[in-house]
């Protein structure tokens, strides 16, 4: 790709808050993908922050900012019955000025038998999407493996109750192109 590639490009910014090393190796090869689905038509750029950083006031403020140039936010984590405190804090200071994100995708990756610790999660992620005028992604709780047959990514548009099920988040974007970001291409 030329320099004049590059300048005719947008650009996309994600930011990514992730649990542990394992969460964030999760979002990581989503990003990844995202950059290998829709690379072309964009310029990514990404921010990792581990939900560590987000308990240090300092960093939590940074890390809000950079959300607020994001055009994806990415939660990674294993699940459980809520996001930690300091998490929830900074998804709160996210929401308090409006933002550029189009988009909230949250990651889960416990087992199929651990899936409805991640239900009040899902809610809530999907209310502060619903708040923030993004759309909201979930992927299914299990990861993506060998013989799943839904491609590379499946992931489930948790804001329909009906559950329609996406064949990826890159997909689901390029249907979006009423959105702000698309608007740059």
């Amino acid at each position: 790709m030329g320099a004049s590639d590059l300048d005719a490009n947008p650009t996309c910014n994600v930011v990514i808050a992730y649990e542990d090393f394992d969460a964030g190796k999760h979002a990581r090869k989503t990003y990844d993908f995202l950059v290998a689905t829709l690379g072309r038509e964009c310029q990514f750029t990404n921010q990792m922050w581990q939900f560590d950083a987000l308990g240090i006031p300092k960093l939590r403020e940074r890390v809000a900012k950079d959300a607020l140039q994001a055009d994806i936010i990415i939660i990674s984590s294993h699940g459980g019955d809520e996001l930690a405190e300091p998490v929830k804090a900074w998804i709160e200071s996210c929401l308090a000025e409006k933002g550029n994100a189009n988009a909230l995708v949250a990651l889960f990756d416990c087992p199929d038998e651990d899936s409805l610790k991640t239900q009040r999660i899902r809610t809530y992620l999907a209310d502060v999407a619903e708040r923030g005028g993004m759309e909201f992604f979930a992927q299914p709780d299990d990861w993506p493996g060998p013989g799943n047959g839904d491609g590379p990514l499946p992931f489930r548009r948790d804001s329909d109750v009906d559950g329609r099920t996406l064949s990826t988040l890159g997909v689901a974007l390029e249907q979006d192109r009423n959105r702000s970001f698309w608007d740059k291409l």
